[in-house]
């Protein structure tokens, strides 16, 4: 059993979960969430394996795939893993699976996908041979490069090593999350089996170990390590070798376990500390090893032998970007350059509030830059008028000019209301580090709410206009980072409505007493009512299509979880309402099933860009109701969270949404289409190809041309005016 690993008890609910007697296991409409984002990685891992995607940008991919999985086996694997402990009879409430039998079904599709991803890397490597850069082992090394590797070790690397031999004496050390260790097996003189470990992860030393002569030729520091371990523990027979990756356990419930007599930001940090020290959910191998080795390591860390995976490719493959640096000169192997353009919403040379006053804006992401949001908050700061700026706040950039903003306001003697959500998953401790800043400038912090993470993408501003109170309320889909404004596809609404900016201070006010608002007449807040009010308009949508009008519903979101809406969905196709939906990652709706499903038609985008807006519309034509929002139709986003979609009232915005809802519905590129076993396939396609993504890319840079010329033009005409006068 591991040493010194913190073990917690989860409060969930289980009561609806257990199946009853006589209740069908499998539903051929529903699909297991787990699988399904299995479904999502193997996706991301066809993008590593298409020939028509770049070089470099399929190593990326092949990055992600790990990335992605490792994060799934700490969160959701983990969190099965609890669940095991507390019933082994909770069952999901759509395919009525167990979590043993979800954690096994995981298991074998990962081998499955695994094995694909070690093909991948090997060609990937192997094609970048082809522009001078070859990862060797000591096979292929040469003779003086071995002599090499030898001095490199012995002088750079020997003295800095941390080994450990596990005895009585010495118990099993702690492995850290996703480092990667080399694990030896030592033959005593008196032929006892002793198990030795070195840690490969050094910050001194670098990944990629270069071999002289200039001629691109590398290899990794783990496999030099493992190399030479014989000479780190001299004395003994080295029986057997192989390099070591643990990933832990990261599903904490901050709820159950906060003490109220406790600083809340301090037991964050405490929580994020004891969160490195959960109990591992898997091991990998770069190497076979004797079973009773394995059987040992799995007594050790406390894991089963079915949770053992060896890889033929790096145990981390994040080592790739450094590769790509090396080759930036070879442009063919990269995608195009694309930057975020100048939007046509905005006007240079005129204030940001004042246009968004005269007319609601939509900024689309990457393809708009967020400075127009960036340059609104400022002027907020710096405006005599403004009030108040309120603001929740999830994921933020490394340097965010958002907190640059929020500080100057505070600092300038505004009403700055920030609620800072500490346990934003990974991103705890820069929230953390971020909060303390805003304390310090004198803004008002809020540190989340009990029981509900507060996941919404919500600012209002607040001035003194000549008729009164003005309200500018922004709602997005995606978070107030400047970093991932540039690699995910999301939304930014700003609008002076006044009925949307009343709901939003009644959303503000709430937080600010630790509540969540019951109902709203303009927003579609979780956790109360958000999931009604979606059924509800569903419902309108079925009466629409027995009434013989014309009925539609189009929703865009990274995943569908959510039972009731799904059950409503299905609901709405039997009545034989059309429904087209884009869901990203996790699907848990099988489409096309007759008599069930059959009017439902579902795609996935994966492609250059993270897909991640969320768009809900409600019918067709001018009675079409248009939304946009922070809330995926997952259970833990419509009944557990703080989530924000609001309406778009302008026709404008209206008709820009459906372009860009049609445009990803004809994706043949990128698009992959869900067919009635829940297996997604490339969507067939004759005559033009089309990628949503780059097609958007190409609007964005012909608009904004179009733009600068019209408002060269405006000043040009400005100046005569002003010289004629």
């Amino acid at each position: 059993m591991e040493k010194n690993v913190v073990s917690f008890t989860f409060k969930r609910t289980t009561k609806q979960n257990v199946l009853k007697d006589g209740e069908n296991k499998m539903s051929n409409v529903y699909m297991n969430r787990e699988l399904s984002w299995l479904k999502f990685n193997e996706r991301v891992l066809e993008e590593a394996e298409n020939p028509e995607v770049p070089l470099c940008e399929r190593m990326t991919f092949v990055s992600i795939y790990q990335s992605n999985l490792d994060e799934f086996f700490r969160v959701r694997v983990g969190s099965l893993q609890d669940q095991m402990l507390i019933s082994t009879e909770i069952r999901e409430n759509k395919t009525k699976m167990t979590s043993a039998e979800q954690i096994r079904a995981i298991i074998k599709e990962v081998k499955k996908l695994n094995q694909r991803k070690d093909k991948a890397y090997e060609k990937l490597m192997k094609k970048i041979e082809d522009y001078g850069i070859t990862f060797i082992n000591f096979a292929s090394a040469k003779t003086e490069e071995k002599k090499f590797l030898e001095k490199y070790f012995m002088k750079e690397i020997m003295p800095l090593s941390s080994p450990t031999i596990v005895s009585k004496r010495q118990p099993f050390p702690f492995l850290k999350n996703g480092e990667i260790y080399a694990v030896v097996v030592l033959e005593t003189r008196n032929k006892k089996e002793r198990i030795g470990i070195i840690p490969c992860s050094n910050n001194m030393l670098a990944r990629m170990v270069e071999l002289p002569g200039g001629k691109g030729r590398y290899m990794l520091i783990e496999e030099l390590i493992l190399h030479y371990i014989g000479k780190v523990f001299k004395g003994y027979k080295v029986k057997g070798k192989s390099l070591l990756k643990v990933v832990r356990n990261a599903d904490i419930d901050a709820d159950a376990a906060y003490d109220e007599d406790l600083d809340y930001r301090e037991f964050m940090e405490d929580l994020m500390k004891q969160r490195k020290k959960l109990f591992p959910v898997r091991i990998d191998l770069s190497r076979e090893m004797d079973e009773t080795v394995v059987d040992a390591l799995c007594r050790y860390l406390d894991v089963t032998p079915d949770r053992v995976f060896r890889s033929e490719a790096p145990l981390d493959v994040s080592f790739v970007f450094q590769v790509q640096d090396l080759l930036r000169r070879n442009t063919e192997l990269f995608y195009e350059k694309r930057v975020p353009q100048k939007s046509p919403e905005f006007k240079d040379g005129q204030s940001i509030l004042q246009q968004i006053t005269k007319e609601d804006k939509l900024l689309s992401y990457p393809y708009d830059s967020i400075r127009p949001f960036l340059k609104m908050l400022t002027e907020a700061a710096e405006d005599d008028s403004v009030i108040s700026i309120k603001m929740t706040l999830y994921r933020l950039a490394k340097q965010s000019k958002v907190i640059e903003a929020l500080c100057e306001a505070a600092e300038n003697g505004k009403e700055v209301v920030v609620l800072v959500e500490l346990r934003a998953r990974f991103d705890e401790e820069n929230n953390i580090r971020w909060s303390r800043m805003l304390e310090e400038a004198g803004c008002q912090i809020i540190y989340g709410l009990e029981h509900y993470k507060v996941h919404s993408k919500l600012c209002l501003i607040t001035r003194r206009g000549e008729n009164g109170i003005q309200y500018i309320t922004q709602i997005g889909t995606g978070n107030y980072n400047e970093k991932t404004a540039r690699l995910y596809t999301d939304l930014s609404l700003m609008t002076a409505n006044e009925q949307i900016g009343m709901d939003a201070a009644r959303v503000f006010q709430a937080l600010a007493k630790g509540e969540v608002v019951e109902d709203m007449e303009h927003l579609l807040v979780a956790p109360k009512c958000l999931q009604s009010k979606v059924i509800e308009k569903i419902e309108e949508q079925i009466q629409k299509q027995k009434n013989g009008e014309t009925a539609y519903i189009g929703l865009k979101m990274n995943s569908l979880t959510d039972k009731r809406i799904i059950d409503k969905l299905i609901d709405a196709s039997k009545a034989g309402v059309k429904i087209d939906m884009i869901v990203r990652g996790i699907c848990c709706l099988i489409p096309g099933v007759e008599g069930e499903t059959e009017n439902i038609h579902v795609i996935s985008v994966v492609g250059r860009f993270l897909e991640h807006s969320r768009i809900y519309i409600f019918g067709k034509g001018e009675e079409a109701q248009y939304y946009i929002g922070s809330a995926d139709f997952m259970t833990r986003n419509t009944v557990k969270r703080v989530e924000v979609a609001a309406p778009v009232y302008s026709e404008r915005l209206k008709k820009r949404l459906q372009d860009l809802f049609d445009l990803m519905l004809s994706d043949n590129k990128k698009a992959r289409k869900e067919d009635t076993k829940g297996t997604y396939s490339v969507v067939e396609y004759k005559g033009q190809p089309i990628n949503s993504q780059e097609l958007l890319y190409q609007e964005a840079y012909a608009k904004a041309a179009v733009n600068s010329s019209n408002q060269l033009e405006e000043a040009v005409q400005q100046t005569e005016n002003k010289v004629i006068e």
